[in-house]
This record gives structure tokens, C-alpha cells and sequence, in this order.
């Protein structure tokens, strides 16, 4: 029994072991084939050439920026007196001064109550006619004071002839000479009177004036022909002048010429030359562009969050008066073009392959002398800098490297020169797997409905 029971467990662990190597080995055949099945997929996977087609074409370089539409010059008026604002004039049109309004040189912008300032020029005048009157007064005292010296010269005379005869006492000599020297002094202070009463007249004189010219003040007048741009006070606004006239007008001399006040990035400001053609949109007018040239690069710099910033006045004219003050312009300044050019994309330029098996056998040895594919920069706008790049052209199943210099860039396309026939030819712009081409095209995957 002992030994028939040791039998049979022995059978049963044997039975037990086989059972888990086929188990075992059942696991094994199973990542094998799931691993083939894994390798054979991705290496049925091939990848598939993104491409465009180099053409000719015409292509214009710029440097876009936005600007603010100036009036070419403006004139502030101001108010040189204080006081409340009692009416406004009227202009060329017979309407009321306001904005818009055309007005000639000389044209009564407005009127500030003067009741102050012509009390002020009547009580100046009074002054000027006492001045006046003492002036005659003092130059009669000093007719006085002349004839008075006269006869006393000549009493002296007389006495000093008298006295040297023995004819006249020494008191009555010297009564003569006292009185005469009197005459003197008299004379001297009525020439000193006078010249003060004459002082006195200029003074009154010059507040006249002043007084005059204060009340005419209170009559605001444009100083130039142009267009109010601003009215900043209303009738029955009190004007308080100060050390800066408070600024009642806006008045622009002339809007068939305006300028767009551009900031623009220092790395741009070196391409931007005076008299440079420009383009300019409006928002305000849709689809509309607009022609001008570059007037001057102001100097004094501007930093904005650490980027250097230079002022650009753009000229243009405005015959119809469409553009408006203070529009926001869209500018594009032409820094250079090329028409008829080869044009080949960006994408195609930056791209290279990915492994060296994509590469025509024959081209591998010159892929691998060759410079990494050049990247195009800014239009540069004819610097004279010579840029150089790598094409890579679609050869059957394979591409190839072809050199190119390149011209200037819209940032999407970039003008190209090269040795070899270019024109037509396909070049590689990206690559994608032809799985991921499927998925892509899966019926299973969210359509996207492009407009």
C-alpha cells in the first residue's frame, strides 16, 4: 500500500508541473506574437512628405506697427485774462463756434465779461488826464520859476555894480544875492517837478495800455484760418488764468495733411528710412488702404517694459478730409519687394529630415558636409547681407538638399535665388506617419467643418 500511494502522488506532481509549463509556455507564444504583431506595424508604418510648390510670385517685406492719426500742426488757444465766459462767436458758415467748425484768422472765438476790465481802462485813462494836467502845471511853475531867476539875475547885477561904487549898503548887496540864488534853486526844482510829472504821464500811459490791452483780451480770437478740433469751456465757465493758460480751443491749421505719430521696436528702427513708402488701414475704414511716406525718426527714445521704442512720423495727405484726428492706423511700412521672384514657404526652409534613410543615396554624403538648413530672419529690407538656406526636394520616395540664398521675407514666404531649376518643384515642409494620415482621416474620428 506504502508504495502504490507514493506512485500515485508522484503521478500527480508530475501531472501538476507539465500543466504549468504549458501554461508557461502558452504566455510565451503569446508575447511573441503580440510583439511581431506590435514590430510589423510600425515598421508597415511609413512616413508620408508634407509639400508645397516653389512658384513665382511678387512679395513685399514690412514692419507692421499701429500709430495714432495727428493733425500736421496745432494751435492751443488760450485765455490771457480771468473771468466767466459770456458767449461764443460764430463762424465762416454764420453757426456758432463749436466743434468742427471753420474758422478764418481773426474770427471771435469767444467772449469773457469785461465789466472788471473796463472799470479797470476808465480809471487808468482818469489817472493818465491828472498826470496830464500836472505835467502842464509843473511846466508852468517852471515858466515861473524862470522869470522869477530873470529878474533876480538881474537885481544882482545891478546891486554887485552899486555896491562896487559905494552906492549900495553890503546888507542889500547881499539881499540880492540870496534872492537870486533862490531864484536858482526854484528853477532846478521846477525842472525836477517836471520830468517827474512827465514820468507820471508815461506811467499812466503804459497802464492805459495795459488796461486796453487786458479788455481786449477779454475778446478771444483765432489767431490762424483752420478747424476747431476741441472746445474745452462753455458759456457760463468761470476761465482762471494762471502761470499756463487754461487752453479754451483746439484749432488745427490745416487737415488735408495729417501724420500718424508710430512706435516702433528698435530692431525695426534701422530699416525704417525717410521717405520710405508706407500702407496704412483704418479700422474705422474697412478694407480701405491708404498711401504715405516716412517723414522723420524722432530721437528721443522711449522704454517700455525694458523695450527701446523710437517715435516714427508718417506723412499723408487727406484731400477729403476722411482720415480724422486720433485714428488708430494700421502701418506697414514697405521695406522691400520683389516681383516675379521665387517664393518658397518657411516651413520648408526650417524643415530637415529626420533620419538620414529619407535622404536620396546619392545626396547622404552631401547632407552630411552640408550646413544645418538656414532659418529665415526679418526681411532685411536690401542690407546687403547675404543669407544662404537648404531646400529639400521631393525625389520619389526620398528627398534631396538643394542651396539657396535667400532674399527678403513676409514671414510666411521668402524670396529665394539658386543654382538648379526650382520653379514647380516640390519641397518638404513637414512629414507625418502614414497611420497618423489614417487616423486622421477615420470616419470614426470629430469632423471639423473649415469655413
Amino acid at each position: 500500500m506504502d508504495i502504490f500511494g507514493r506512485l500515485r502522488s508522484g503521478l500527480a506532481l508530475i501531472i501538476h508541473n507539465k500543466r504549468r509549463l504549458l501554461v508557461s509556455l502558452s504566455i510565451l507564444v503569446v508575447a511573441i506574437v503580440a510583439g511581431a504583431l506590435i514590430w510589423h506595424s510600425r515598421a508597415g508604418a511609413k512616413l508620408a512628405f508634407s509639400t508645397a510648390v516653389i512658384k513665382r510670385g511678387d512679395l513685399t517685406a514690412t514692419i507692421n506697427s499701429t500709430g495714432t492719426i495727428e493733425p500736421v500742426e496745432v494751435i492751443d488757444v488760450g485765455a490771457q485774462v480771468a473771468g466767466l465766459i459770456r458767449s461764443f462767436g460764430v463762424d465762416m458758415n454764420g453757426k456758432r463756434v463749436d466743434y468742427g467748425s471753420v474758422i478764418d484768422e481773426g474770427t471771435v472765438l469767444a467772449r469773457i465779461d469785461d465789466s472788471v476790465y473796463a472799470a479797470d481802462l476808465a480809471l487808468n485813462q482818469a489817472q493818465l488826464e491828472k498826470d496830464k494836467a500836472g505835467l502842464l502845471s509843473a511846466a508852468a511853475s517852471l515858466e515861473q520859476a524862470k522869470a522869477k531867476l530873470a529878474v533876480d539875475e538881474a537885481n544882482w547885477k545891478r546891486a554887485e555894480a552899486l555896491l562896487g561904487r559905494k552906492l549900495m549898503a553890503q546888507a542889500d548887496f547881499e539881499a540880492a544875492k540870496a534872492a537870486r540864488d533862490t531864484s536858482v534853486a526854484n528853477v532846478s526844482m521846477g525842472q525836477a517837478a517836471l520830468a517827474q510829472a512827465k514820468a507820471s504821464v508815461v506811467i499812466a500811459q503804459a497802464l492805459v495800455a495795459k488796461a486796453q490791452r487786458n479788455l481786449a483780451f477779454c475778446t478771444i480770437k483765432s489767431p490762424v484760418r483752420g478747424v476747431i478740433i476741441d472746445r474745452r469751456v462753455n458759456i457760463g465757465q468761470t476761465v482762471v488764468a494762471s502761470l499756463n493758460a487754461p487752453s479754451l480751443f483746439l484749432i488745427a491749421k490745416d487737415l488735408t495733411r495729417m501724420q500718424i505719430w508710430v512706435a516702433v521696436n528698435e530692431a525695426d528702427v534701422g530699416r525704417i528710412v525717410p521717405g520710405g513708402p508706407v500702407d496704412f488701414t483704418c479700422d474705422a475704414f474697412p478694407g480701405r488702404e491708404f498711401k504715405a511716406k516716412v517723414g522723420k525718426v524722432r530721437l528721443n527714445a522711449t522704454m517700455t517694459q525694458n523695450v527701446v521704442m523710437y517715435t516714427v512720423e508718417v506723412d499723408t495727405e487727406n484731400p477729403g478730409n476722411v482720415l480724422m484726428p486720433y485714428l488708430t492706423a494700421n502701418v506697414h511700412f514697405i521695406v522691400g519687394q520683389e516681383s516675379n521672384a521665387l517664393l518658397a514657404p518657411n516651413a520648408a526652409l526650417r524643415w530637415s529630415p529626420s533620419s538620414p534613410g529619407e535622404v536620396l543615396p546619392s545626396a547622404r554624403s552631401a547632407k552630411a558636409a552640408d550646413p544645418a538648413p538656414g532659418v529665415p530672419g526679418p526681411a532685411n529690407g536690401g542690407t546687403g547681407t547675404e543669407r544662404t538656406g537648404t531646400l529639400w526636394v521631393k525625389d520619389g520616395a526620398y528627398v534631396r538638399p538643394v542651396s539657396v540664398k535667400l532674399g527678403i521675407s513676409d514671414g510666411t514666404e521668402t524670396a529665394i535665388t539658386a543654382d538648379a531649376a526650382l520653379e514647380g518643384q516640390e519641397v518638404v515642409t513637414g512629414e507625418v506617419t502614414a497611420a497618423a494620415q489614417s487616423e486622421a482621416r477615420s470616419p470614426f474620428m470629430p469632423q471639423v467643418i473649415r469655413r
